[in-house]
């Protein structure tokens, strides 16, 4: 068994990837798909961004600006439709958890939309 610790003089290197080879993948920032409003309206609710918590209040703002409501099964085919792999017992923890924080509202058709203050939030932002 080979110890990492010790040197390999004599052996071949091992082939693969190579490391003095430059790779160009860290030098341009990482394209955010537009998302910092949501970003921000998440960390003035002190929470955490997530893929997730990011495409369900995509659906959400979206069905807003369309005049819609979603409720859980709604969300979770929007994303599905953009070939977003989320269980439906993932987005309806989600809507559940963004409720508890004032984020999302839960209306008595058992449908969701943004909170009024964080509809405030993502307005102030334009």
């Amino acid at each position: 068994m080979r110890n990492a610790q010790q040197p390999m003089e004599g052996k071949p290197r091992p082939s693969g990837v190579s490391l003095s080879a430059p790779h160009r993948v860290f030098d341009k920032p990482a394209d955010r798909g537009g998302n910092d409003h949501i970003r921000r309206l998440l960390k003035s609710f002190g929470l955490r961004t997530s893929l997730i918590r990011l495409k369900v209040i995509d659906a959400l703002l979206k069905a807003a600006n369309e005049n819609r409501s979603l409720g859980v099964r709604g969300v979770h085919s929007q994303l599905l439709g953009l070939d977003i792999p989320l269980s439906f017992l993932s987005v309806r923890e989600v809507l559940k958890r963004l409720c508890s924080e004032g984020v999302v509202t839960l209306n008595p058709d058992k449908s969701y939309c943004l909170h009024p203050s964080a509809m405030a939030v993502l307005q102030a932002e334009d």
